[in-house]
């Protein structure tokens, strides 16, 4: 053997013992997931529709910290506040005084929406998300006091979520027997060639669906996700007791794994609402994660230092057995994580020379070494198998295509996280030493069109049914009889079945568009002449606003890909479609834009997409 061989075969069996011992422990979870799959546990029904309706409606507050929000945050209200149908819920929105635009739309959105309050931070930014939470509660006890108020469950969100339909109601619901509640997140799903943002997607399929589950099966604490966490207001409380008064505490990087220990430990209940699916998709929160390298290490940076550094130092080893095993699990890949890229290439090492040397005809040297290590053997079966059920959790939310690479994108994850572990490490031990507070490492955000979740959305008559506005015989009928020239909703306001604003409400939610009830005189006319005319008819969109860099634009028809197109060519600001019924949009033209000339586009136009129930 040469020398490099020499230096491989002499780590061959430390490696070899720390992938057999994490292996077994990986077993061991597994082993535990698939005893509670066997026995149903897995398939245990969701509150139905009429379970939910009899839950006493608590008064919810939603918790959104921003810093550098601004091009984000103003979709995500619009979007969320038309989905959620819960009543009643008010939204706090956390802003810094040295971050100008996201405090100037963060109040235009208060303007426009009476649900949704700016708390403002006395200080400049960043922080820490935790402090930032904690000016949002002091903002809301202000808002209590004001309006004679009390909200009593808490829920908490980045300016990036996709709010299921159903997150609150389910939150509702399990707030009568438990003090914290976690809705599962699962990343949006993207294109197999986003290498970096699929292994979250890898990740977060395999931890929400197996390892949060088991951690409450054995009995071990319920570690908050930060977004779509809902608290009772007696666990704020409680915790704001255990810190002088702030729910948080403001050093902490990771507050939402803190808090669910933080939790466990005072006694208070804890439940993992999933992994439930409806209609094929995940009652979950869903949003962009980063897709970058430096983006990805820089926010696992962030949770290794939160999770396992801070959580080291903060909650030590105490506690019953499967919560130390679970503090264990937490924190071993400060180990772990670095020796990844070391395996990683010992094995593409060995592979390589294996195939050389077969090629060639000559005696493998390392082959000698690795042969007389049975723990290779076993760990190779571990990998195998601890591949095959990521793989099968991945297939679940992503189906098998996406899934079957997930393989060779823990090559790329295991860089990634030995980068973040490192990196952690060093500014860790450099604040520690310097007594200097570790700063909240914001990434940046996008948030997501509405394509990316297409396939998620329910039927217009499916709406139209779960609304009670409809039967389901009464759909069956309208979809065997209707002419083929007719989509659905016009079908049925002819037959005045249901009236147009119905139609356009059950289309706000399916579309996730919001629906806007608009007067001629709150539409200046040198806006709504800020498109041409002819695109303007074309398209059947008429702009009514403009703020914080966004186009307002209003239109009976559900935008397509090749309008947003064509509107982008006239206009540099972001557009912010609104449904609009068309017999609103007919009077509003005519009285702004003066002329009852309409140009309707045929049933296959771009613009004039088919929705319809099956």
């Amino acid at each position: 053997m040469n020398w490099l061989d020499s230096w491989i075969a002499a780590w061959m069996l430390p490696l070899a013992l720390w992938l057999l011992a994490s292996g077994l422990d990986d077993l061991l979870v597994d082993l535990v997931w698939l005893a509670y799959v066997l026995r149903g546990g897995a398939r245990s029904a969701p509150p139905d529709q009429r379970e939910l309706t009899a839950a006493p409606r608590r008064r919810i507050a939603i918790w959104v910290p921003l810093w550098r929000e601004h091009r984000v945050i103003g979709r995500m209200l619009e979007r969320n506040l038309a989905a959620c149908t819960y009543e009643p819920f008010e939204v706090f929105l956390g802003c810094y005084p040295n971050d100008e635009p996201t405090l100037e739309a963060a109040k235009e959105a208060a303007a426009r929406h009476p649900n949704v309050h700016v708390a403002l931070c006395p200080h400049d930014g960043p922080t820490s998300k935790a402090d930032c939470l904690n000016w949002i509660y002091r903002g809301m006890l202000a808002y209590e006091r004001e309006r004679g108020v009390r909200f009593e469950i808490v829920v908490t969100h980045d300016a990036e979520d996709w709010i299921h339909p159903l997150e609150l109601d389910w939150i509702n619901y399990y707030a009568a027997r438990y003090d914290m509640i976690q809705i599962p997140v699962f990343p949006l799903p993207t294109p197999l060639r986003h290498l970096t943002h699929g292994i979250y997607c890898d990740e977060f399929a395999e931890y929400q669906m197996k390892d949060v589950p088991v951690r409450l099966r054995m009995g071990a604490a319920l570690p908050g996700n930060g977004v779509g966490t809902g608290y009772t207001r007696r666990a704020i409380e409680l915790l704001a007791a255990c810190e002088n008064g702030s729910v948080f505490d403001a050093a902490a990087l990771t507050e939402d794994y803190a808090s669910g220990l933080r939790l466990f430990r005072l006694g208070c209940r804890q439940w993992f609402v999933g992994p439930h699916f409806l209609a094929h998709a995940p009652v979950a929160t869903r949003e962009f994660f980063p897709q970058s390298f430096r983006s990805a290490a820089r926010q696992r940076k962030r949770w290794v230092t939160g999770i396992a550094l801070q959580g080291w130092r903060r909650f030590g080893w105490r506690g019953r057995l499967p919560e130390i095993y679970f503090l264990w699990r937490d924190r071993k890949g400060l180990i772990g994580n670095p020796l990844s890229v070391l395996v990683n290439f010992v094995f593409l090492y060995g592979l390589l020379t294996w195939l050389i040397a077969r090629a060639s005809g000559t005696q493998w040297g390392l082959g000698q070494a690795v042969g007389q290590l049975w723990p290779l053997t076993a760990t190779l079966l571990f990998q195998i198998w601890r591949m095959a059920v990521r793989c099968v959790l991945v297939a679940r939310v992503y189906g098998w295509k996406f899934a079957l690479g997930a393989p060779l994108r823990i090559l790329w994850a295991n860089l990634i996280n030995a980068a973040a572990t490192l990196g952690a490490v060093t500014d860790y031990a450099h604040a520690r030493l310097r007594k200097r507070p570790l700063r909240w490492a914001k990434t940046e955000h996008r948030y997501p069109r509405r394509a990316v979740t297409v396939e998620t959305r329910p039927r217009l008559g499916e709406l139209l049914v779960r609304s009670g506005r409809l039967r389901p015989e009464e759909v069956e009928e309208a979809l065997a009889r209707k002419p083929a020239d007719l989509r659905l909703g016009e079908y049925l306001v002819k037959l005045r079945r249901v009236d147009e604003k119905t139609v356009y409400a059950a289309l706000s939610r399916q579309q996730d568009l919001p629906l806007v009830d608009l007067h001629a005189d709150n539409v200046h006319r040198t806006i709504a002449r800020s498109l041409p005319a002819a695109v303007i008819r074309r398209w059947k969109v008429l702009p009514f606003r403009v703020a914080s860099g966004n186009l307002y634009v209003a239109s009976p028809e559900i935008p397509s890909d090749d309008m947003e197109r064509d509107l982008r060519r006239y206009t540099r600001l972001e557009i912010r479609f609104h449904l609009i019924p068309p017999a609103d949009y007919d009077r509003l033209e005519r009285a702004v834009l003066g002329s009852a000339r309409q140009v309707v586009p045929t049933d296959r136009s771009p613009g004039r997409p088919d929705v319809r129930y099956r």
